[in-house]
């Protein structure tokens, strides 16, 4: 049996990571798979922590391209996190896992506000807390948001789940001589500007002493083997 490394770990998902192979939304196979490599690790009895984002439906960047403001731009991607939030949750109780969905946001006709000592206790008693919302202020990425839940739940790593096996030099699909990093420090990976997570999430996370591991969220038992300590993805550590 796979002895787990973590005991709380907070996993950050992409909103893009939802749609599978469409053009936007929602894809209900791409989901299920994803809630299964959840569920092979809650199986294991780690306590998981979710942020989600929600460039599936709605970017803020994306609107204020467009000519909108900013800040509205990114309350409405905010609320389109807490769509996603939802659907996970729900996908996960039909696999059979138990999951809170709190928001930064107050929307409490539909979802719980974000308390920290409530979600470290669902935590706790083996629910997966799904945290919507980003951090509930515009300007800041849900990549930020997973920073600083990871840091406020107490989780000891952020597993960034992409679509991608890790952090590579270059844009692996643009140059073919680009090389994966097996590890690579805070520092190194903000001076070289690799497109891991914003500046902000970076500085916050090697602040808070809070390694990542980047990974490919599609690749059959991933994510498992992240949280048992096998070489999977790419470390970026303090």
């Amino acid at each position: 049996m796979s002895v787990p490394r973590f005991k709380r770990i907070l996993l950050k998902l992409s909103g893009e990571a939802l749609m599978g192979d469409d053009a936007y939304g929602i894809n209900p196979q791409t989901i299920a798979a994803i809630v299964s490599e959840i569920k092979a690790v809650a199986d294991l009895g780690v306590q998981i922590g979710v942020v989600i984002g929600g460039g599936n439906i709605f970017r803020g960047m994306a609107g204020t391209a467009t000519g909108m403001d900013r800040a509205t731009a990114d309350y409405m991607g905010m609320l389109a996190t807490v769509m996603n939030a939802m659907a996970l949750s729900d996908a996960m109780r039909q696999a059979g896992l138990n999951a809170r969905v709190q928001s930064a946001l107050r929307i409490e006709q539909v979802v719980e506000p974000y308390i920290r000592g409530k979600a470290i206790r669902y935590l706790e008693e083996g629910r997966v807390v799904i945290f919507g919302a980003g951090t509930g202020n515009p300007f800041f990425t849900t990549d930020t948001a997973a920073a600083l839940r990871g840091s406020e739940i107490g989780a000891e790593i952020v597993l960034k789940a992409t679509k991608v096996d890790g952090i590579y030099s270059a844009d692996p699909k643009k140059d073919p001589a680009a090389t994966r990093f097996d590890r690579i420090s805070f520092n190194d990976a903000i001076a070289r500007n690799l497109a891991v997570m914003d500046a902000t999430a970076l500085a916050l996370c090697r602040d808070q002493k809070l390694p990542i591991n980047v990974f490919s969220i599609f690749k059959v038992g991933a994510l498992k083997r992240v949280v048992c300590g096998e070489n999977e993805g790419t470390v970026v550590y303090c």
